[in-house]
């Protein structure tokens, strides 16, 4: 019999790649589960299984327990009446599992090196390693091996997120694609993350990004995309060497997965050329990476440092007449010939959505006309704010709309330096636009505050979740000015004081308000079931 367990440990570890500890604990855990089943009470059994001859011995055992310091909470989940039992028996002194616990009171008389926490151990027979054993071995074992291979390829591929992996399609359910990826690791793509329209089966290869690693119990670990933008970087590391070398620089990419894609890439060595070096002869290097990539047809951009030069390429092959950009809304207006437009555009503004998602930038498209005409009416616009606020002339005004000067902040705080480049502009007048720019912006500001008064919402009312800042001081100025105010109203009320058309927002808001009440009458009313 002995033998026995030393073939089945040999046997499993060496089939199944497991360690031989894990299979000598899983037998263990087997005798003991067959060992107190002869027994009435619910006893707690440990058996010891010698790793060099396969003999092994069972003890039964005792915690020790110090009832002043017991908790419920050292136990696992357990139901209301199982809480309310151990409650109970603690209130009188009683050990709540009698059959496998003993008091440190007890313990002490025997022993008094004894502490809390500890077993004590009392040898008995143990159950054979028959039919009963074997059966309730082999799930444990099954159980162990399973969570053991599991854990073997978490600590395989925990390191490879970010990395391309490829295996063979084991199945499709429901539109997610199951990859043997050998070794008994077995990745998912689920069906957002395949490109559209693509068509896999059953012993096809793939290609994904890892893009994720958990180690769970159930349910897959290994989760692959095809649509990730990471993918198609990846791929042009497999194609052009020069990247792998470092000599080309991939910086970014965007995506329509499986219709068109933008790539931009850099060269350290000025005398190569990293479009040519991704496109490859006639093609080549390009075309296989669109073959795995379902068709997708991929542009390749020449990043520049510029960010207006960078989306001008990004636009590509439409070319860009002219180009304004606001930094402070971290966009550009891009126009660029009539006939042009909708090629700039793409068909479902594709080509200047993925031009905006490479370039980091919000791209707003518009024929040269269009450009020139909103332009104007910018410029007159302005010209007509400048002349008005600041009290200047129609030529001063013009002047300033021409170098760029958008609102009376740009003109209060760019640098005096700036404004003294302009030819028109002598030291007198800038100081002069300047002040008054100033003036205006503090008079502003005092109107501000004096309208608001002490009207002003309380923190924790601006930070509430669901509040904006402009509902918040209108509240306020009705009086509502903090989130107990505010948990105080009905629907009705608030509809009324905040200006809020929506109910359901209003009812919303109420509840969030509210919810520290919640709270309060739930710590109120909690039962304690420490001993």
């Amino acid at each position: 019999m002995n033998k026995e367990i030393l073939t089945v440990v040999e046997v499993v570890s060496a089939e199944k790649g497991v360690e031989k500890e894990i299979i000598f604990e899983a037998l263990e855990f087997a005798i003991a589960s067959a060992t107190k089943k002869r027994f009435v009470e619910e006893i707690d059994c440990r058996v010891e299984i010698d790793r060099e001859d396969g003999s092994y011995r069972a003890f039964r055992r005792w915690e020790v327990v110090d009832l002043s310091n017991y908790s419920v909470a050292d136990e696992t989940t357990l139901s209301i009446d199982e809480v309310e039992r151990i409650r109970s028996c603690l209130l009188e002194g009683d050990l709540p599992f009698p059959d496998k616990q003993l008091s440190l009171e007890a313990a002490l008389k025997n022993d008094a090196g004894v502490v809390a926490g500890s077993y004590i151990e009392e040898e008995l027979e143990p159950a054979e390693f028959g039919r009963i054993a074997a059966q309730a071995a082999k799930q444990v074992i099954v159980q162990k091996v399973r969570e053991a291979e599991r854990a073997k390829i978490v600590e395989a591929y925990k390191d490879r997120v970010g990395e391309l992996v490829m295996g063979v399609v084991k199945r499709v359910e429901r539109g997610n694609v199951f990859v043997d990826l050998g070794g008994s690791a077995e990745a998912v793509i689920f069906k957002e993350h395949m490109i559209p329209r693509e068509t896999v089966r059953a012993g096809d290869r793939v290609r994904g990004y890892l893009y994720e690693v958990k180690a769970e119990k159930r349910g897959p670990q290994l989760f692959v995309s095809r649509t990730a933008k990471e993918l198609l970087m990846e791929l042009f590391k497999l194609e052009v060497p020069e990247i792998g070398e470092g000599v080309i620089e991939l910086l970014s990419a965007a995506r329509d997965p499986g219709l068109r894609a933008k790539i931009a890439v850099k060269s350290r060595d000025q005398r190569i050329d990293p479009v040519g070096a991704c496109v490859g002869m006639r093609g080549s290097r390009v075309q296989a990476v669109s073959n795995e990539l379902a068709g997708e047809r991929v542009d390749i951009i020449l990043w520049d440092e510029n960010p207006a030069q960078f989306v001008i390429n990004a636009m590509s092959p439409a070319e860009v007449v002219s180009i304004l950009v606001e930094e402070d809304k971290n966009s550009m207006e891009v126009a660029v010939v009539e006939e042009q437009l909708s090629q700039a555009i793409g068909r479902n503004g594709q080509n200047v959505r993925l031009a905006a998602h490479l370039t980091g930038w919000e791209l707003n498209c518009m024929s040269e006309a269009e450009a020139a005409a909103k332009n104007e009416e910018e410029s007159a616009a302005g010209l007509k704010t400048f002349m008005e606020l600041l009290d200047v002339d129609s030529e001063v005004a013009n002047i300033l709309v021409q170098e760029g000067f958008n609102s009376i902040e740009e003109i209060a705080y760019v640098p005096e330096k700036e404004m003294l480049e302009i030819e028109e502009f002598d030291e007198s007048l800038v100081q002069e636009l300047r002040m008054r720019a100033k003036d205006l912006l503090l008079t502003r500001a005092i109107a501000s505050e004096e309208l608001i008064g002490d009207d002003r919402p309380e923190d924790e009312l601006l930070k509430m979740e669901g509040m904006d800042e402009q509902l918040a001081f209108q509240l306020a100025a009705a009086g509502v000015r903090t989130m107990e105010d505010l948990a105080e109203l009905s629907v009705d009320e608030l509809t009324e004081k905040g200006k809020i058309e929506d109910e359901e927002r209003a009812a919303a808001l109420i509840m969030i308000a509210r919810k520290p009440w919640f709270e309060e009458a739930d710590n109120n009313n909690e039962v304690s079931i420490d001993g």
